[in-house]
C-alpha cells in the first residue's frame, strides 16, 4: 500500500503531493527532502515510513509506504507513472509538470486507490482521462532537437522535425488530431577507454528500441526489420532483451520483431555489446602537458573527430582536471564558437565545442596558473573524460530497414526512425 506520492525538482520543491490515505500530512516533505538529497541509498525509513524514490527527466518520483511491499513493484510504477506523464504531457520537464498538474493528478486517481495500484495501462487510462495537456517545448541533457527523423521507407528522402515526438498523446482532440505516426527510437550510449598511446582499452555500448505510438486505434501488428549499415541480416550484439509484447518468432532466422504497440512510448528491445566496439572511437585526443615558468602549466589538446565526413558530433564537452589550487587560466582556441573555463571548485578545466563536423581536427592551448607548483603536480592533469551526441548514428551498426503494419490501417500516413548516439562514459588517459 502507497501512503504518499511526491514529485521533486532537483532543488527539493515539490510539484506534486498526494496523499493516499490522508494519513501523513505534508509534515513528512522535509524528512523526505533529507532522505533524497543526502542520502546515497535507494530505500530509507522515517518514523515509520518507508521511502521509495526514482530519478527521471531531472524530477525525483518518490513514494513512501508504512507496509512492508516490494520495492521493485514501487519502483516500477514509479517508471511507469514517469513514463505516463511524458506520454500525456508530450515531454519530462519541471516546466511541463508544472504546466500539467491537474491533468496529472487526474492520472495519480485512476491510477491509485487508497493506496492501491489499480492500472499503469494507456489503453486503459485514456478511457478516463479528460484533463487536456498543455503543451511545452523540453528541455533536456538528451535534447534531440538538431537531429532529423527519417522516413524508415526513404530512409533520408522525408525529414520531420525533431520535436515531432515531443507532444501528448491525447492531442487529437486538438489541433493536431488526426496524425497517425509512429515514432521509432534507436538510442545508444558508449562507455569507452582509451589509454594513453591512443590503445582501446575497453568499450562498451548500451542501446535500446523505443517506439512511440500515435494511433488512435492500435489493433495492428508493427514489424520491425533489421540490418546492419551494409544491408545485411547480421546483427551482431552480446545480450538482448525484449518487452513481454514482442513476438520474436521470426527474430533468429529474419531478425524481425512483431508487436502490437500502444498508444504512448514503450521500449521494446534493450541490447548490449561488450569488450568490442565495430566501429573506431569517434574522437582521438592527443594532449601535451608541460611546466611553463615556476607556477605555471601548458596543457595542449589536439582532438581529431573520426566520423564520416558527413556527420557531426554535437554538444561536445572535454572535462581535464587540474593541480589543486590552481587559480586562473587563459587560453587559445582554434575556433570563436568554442568556449573554456576553469573550474577551480571542481579542480578541472571546462572545453566546449558545439558543433564538431566528421574528419575535422580542433586544438587548445591552455595556461593554467597554479602557486606552489611542483613536478608532482603535473601528475594531477587528468585523465580527459568527454560528453557528446552523435546524431544519426550508431556505433553497433544496427539499423531499421523495414517498418511494416499489418493489416494496413486507413489513414496511416507517417512511420519516423532516428538514430543517436550518446556518451555514457567516455575517458581518455594521458
Amino acid at each position: 500500500m502507497i501512503s504518499q506520492i511526491f514529485i521533486l525538482s532537483t532543488k527539493g520543491d515539490h510539484l506534486i503531493y498526494k496523499d493516499c490515505i490522508l494519513t501523513a500530512g505534508l509534515q513528512i516533505y522535509y524528512a523526505l527532502f533529507c532522505l533524497c538529497f543526502h542520502l546515497l541509498i535507494l530505500l530509507q525509513s522515517y518514523k515509520g515510513l518507508h521511502f521509495i524514490h526514482a530519478r527521471q527527466g531531472g524530477l525525483y518520483w518518490v513514494a513512501s509506504t508504512k507496509t512492508n511491499p516490494s520495492p521493485f513493484t514501487i519502483i516500477e510504477f514509479l517508471n511507469r507513472l514517469a513514463a505516463l506523464t511524458k506520454d500525456y504531457c508530450g515531454s519530462l520537464s519541471e516546466k511541463s509538470v508544472r504546466m500539467n498538474f491537474a491533468l496529472i493528478y487526474e492520472l495519480l486517481d485512476e491510477m491509485v486507490d487508497f493506496g492501491y495500484i489499480q492500472t499503469t495501462s494507456t489503453d486503459i487510462l485514456k478511457n478516463f482521462i479528460q484533463t487536456e495537456a498543455v503543451s511545452s517545448k523540453p528541455f533536456s541533457l538528451f535534447d534531440l532537437s538538431n537531429v532529423g527523423l527519417f522516413g524508415a521507407e526513404t530512409q533520408q528522402s522525408k525529414v520531420a522535425p525533431s520535436v515531432a515526438a515531443s507532444r501528448p498523446i491525447m492531442s487529437s482532440r486538438g489541433e493536431q488530431g488526426g496524425k497517425n505516426e509512429i515514432f521509432v527510437d534507436v538510442i545508444e550510449r558508449l562507455s569507452v577507454v582509451i589509454g594513453s598511446k591512443g590503445v582501446l582499452m575497453k568499450a562498451d555500448i548500451q542501446g535500446e528500441i523505443r517506439i512511440k505510438c500515435f494511433l488512435p486505434t492500435c489493433s495492428g501488428e508493427l514489424s520491425v526489420t533489421f540490418c546492419s549499415s551494409g544491408y545485411s541480416s547480421a546483427v551482431r550484439v552480446d545480450e538482448c532483451r525484449f518487452h513481454q509484447a514482442v513476438k520474436l518468432d521470426e527474430f533468429d532466422t529474419f531478425r524481425i520483431l512483431k508487436v502490437c504497440p500502444s498508444q504512448g512510448e514503450q521500449t521494446v528491445m534493450q541490447y548490449q555489446l561488450c569488450d568490442e566496439l565495430p566501429c573506431a572511437p569517434p574522437f582521438q585526443l592527443f594532449p601535451s602537458v608541460e611546466k611553463d615558468y615556476v607556477n605555471r602549466v601548458l596543457i595542449f589538446l589536439k582532438l581529431r573527430c573520426d566520423l564520416p565526413p558527413k556527420s557531426t558530433a554535437l554538444n561536445v564537452s572535454i572535462t581535464v582536471p587540474v593541480p589543486k589550487g590552481s587559480t586562473s587560466m587563459s587560453q587559445e582556441l582554434s575556433s570563436p564558437d568554442q568556449t573554456a573555463e576553469l573550474q577551480p571548485k571542481n579542480k578541472a578545466l571546462l572545453w566546449e565545442i558545439p558543433r564538431f563536423p566528421g574528419g575535422a581536427q580542433l586544438s587548445a592551448l591552455f595556461k593554467v596558473d597554479v602557486p606552489g607548483l611542483s613536478s608532482a603536480s603535473l601528475l594531477e592533469v587528468g585523465p580527459v573524460s568527454m560528453s557528446f551526441e552523435l546524431p544519426k548514428q550508431t556505433c553497433t551498426g544496427l539499423q531499421i530497414r523495414f517498418l511494416r503494419l499489418s493489416p494496413t490501417q486507413t489513414g496511416l500516413s507517417q512511420r519516423w526512425v532516428r538514430y543517436v548516439t550518446h556518451s555514457d562514459s567516455y575517458t581518455i588517459r594521458i
